[in-house]
C-alpha cells in the first residue's frame, strides 16, 4: 500500500524524464564503480595511499618529491614490509594509480548526484515525495566514503590486505546503493500497471533476498581470498562438502573465516540464487503479468545462467583479473536485473 501510495504521487506530481536519466546515469557509475573496486582489489592496489584527504587528496602527486613522500608512507605498511619489501617506485605508481582513480571516481559520483540534485531542487523538478529518499542516498553515498577508508585503514596494521569482514560492508552498501538509485529511476519511467499476484511478489522478494546474500558472501570470498583455492567444480577436494569447514570454534566464526567454509557457502548460495531465479522466470511466464515483467524476468534468467558460467571459469582459472572483473560485473547486472523484475511486479511495468 505504502508503494502504491508513493508511486500514484510520483505520476501525479509529474517528475521530468530527466531526472530519470540522471539516476540511471548515476546508478551506471556505481556500476563502474564496482569494476574499478574489483580491480583495485585484484591487483592489490587498496593499500597503496595510506592517507585520507577527502579534499585535497583529489589531486595526484605532481613532483618526484612528493611521489617519495606518499612512497615512504606506504614503506612504513604492514603490507610493504611484509609483501612487498623492496618495491621500486615506479612499482609503487602502478599501484597508487589504482587506488587513486578508485578515489576519484567516488568523488566524481558525489559531484554527479549533488550538483544535479541541487539544480533539480532549484528548479522544482524534483516531486516532493522523493526528496527524502533523494536525501538519504545523498547521506548513503557519504557514509560509503567514510566506510572505504575505515575499510582500508584495517589493511595498514599488521596484516597485508584489508577485512573480509568491512569489505563485504563496503560491498553490501555499494549494492544498496545501485538498488536504491535504480528504483526510484524505475518509480518514474515504468508505465503504470496491475501488480502482480501477492505470491509472485513475494516469490520477486525472496530471490532478490538470495541473490543479495550471494552477493554478500562473495564479498567473503573476495575479502578472505577464498577463490585461490579449491580450484575444481564441481566437487571441492573430491567432494560436495569438503572437510574441515567446522574446524574454527565457535562454529559460526567458521562461515566468515574459514577458507573452505566461506567458499561452499558461496557456491551453494548461487545454485540457490539460480534455482530461485528459474523459479520466478517460470512464475512470471505462467502468469498473467505484463509484457515488461516477462522481459525483465526474461533476462534475468538469462543472465543468471551466463553469472554461473563466468563464476565457475573464474574458479577454475585461479581468478584471472580479466575474468574475475568480468564476475563482479555480472553480478551488478544480475542484480540490477533483479530489482527490475520485483519493481515491474510491484505494479510498475
Amino acid at each position: 500500500m505504502a508503494y502504491e501510495l508513493r508511486a500514484a504521487a510520483l505520476q501525479r506530481e509529474g517528475a521530468p524524464f530527466s531526472v530519470a536519466v540522471w539516476l540511471f546515469v548515476c546508478a551506471g557509475m556505481v556500476m563502474a564503480m564496482m569494476m574499478i573496486g574489483a580491480i583495485t582489489r585484484l591487483t592489490e592496489s587498496g593499500l597503496s595511499m595510506v592517507e585520507w584527504r577527502p579534499l585535497i587528496g583529489a589531486w595526484p602527486p605532481t613532483s618526484e618529491a612528493e611521489w617519495q613522500r606518499v612512497f615512504d608512507l606506504y614503506r612504513q605498511t604492514s603490507e610493504y614490509q611484509l609483501a612487498n619489501a623492496g618495491m621500486a617506485l615506479a612499482e609503487f605508481k602502478t599501484i597508487f594509480w589504482w587506488e587513486f582513480i578508485h578515489r576519484l571516481w567516488g568523488r566524481l559520483i558525489g559531484v554527479v548526484f549533488a550538483m544535479p540534485f541541487v539544480a533539480f531542487l532549484i528548479l522544482k523538478k524534483i516531486p516532493r515525495s522523493m526528496t527524502p529518499h533523494l536525501v538519504a542516498l545523498f547521506v548513503l553515498g557519504g557514509l560509503q566514503g567514510l566506510i572505504g577508508w575505515w575499510m582500508v585503514k584495517s589493511g595498514f596494521v599488521d596484516r597485508i590486505d584489508v577485512s573480509q569482514y568491512r569489505l563485504t560492508v563496503h560491498l553490501g552498501i555499494a549494492f544498496g546503493i545501485l538498488g536504491y538509485l535504480l528504483w526510484l529511476a524505475l518509480d518514474i519511467v515504468a508505465p503504470r500497471g496491475s501488480p502482480a499476484s501477492d505470491g509472485l511478489r513475494r516469490r520477486g522478494w525472496l530471490t532478490l533476498g538470495v541473490l543479495s546474500a550471494t552477493v554478500l558472501a562473495g564479498g567473503l570470498v573476495a575479502g578472505s581470498h577464498a577463490g585461490l583455492t579449491y580450484n575444481t567444480w564441481p566437487l571441492m577436494d573430491g567432494a560436495i562438502v569438503p572437510e574441515g569447514i567446522f574446524d574454527l570454534s565457535p562454529w559460526w566464526l567458521n562461515g566468515f573465516e574459514n577458507i573452505a567454509t566461506i567458499q561452499f557457502d558461496h557456491r551453494m548460495l548461487a545454485y540457490i540464487s539460480l534455482g530461485s531465479i528459474l523459479w520466478l522466470w517460470l512464475g512470471v511466464r505462467w502468469a498473467h503479468t505484463s509484457p515488461l515483467a516477462r522481459l525483465a524476468a526474461g533476462a534475468l534468467a538469462a543472465m543468471a545462467l551466463v553469472q554461473v558460467i563466468l563464476g565457475v571459469a573464474t574458479l577454475l582459472m585461479v581468478v584471472p583479473l580479466p575474468l574475475a572483473v568480468l564476475h563482479q560485473a555480472g553480478a551488478a547486472t544480475l542484480f540490477a536485473l533483479a530489482v527490475w523484475t520485483v519493481h515491474a511486479l510491484s505494479g510498475r511495468g
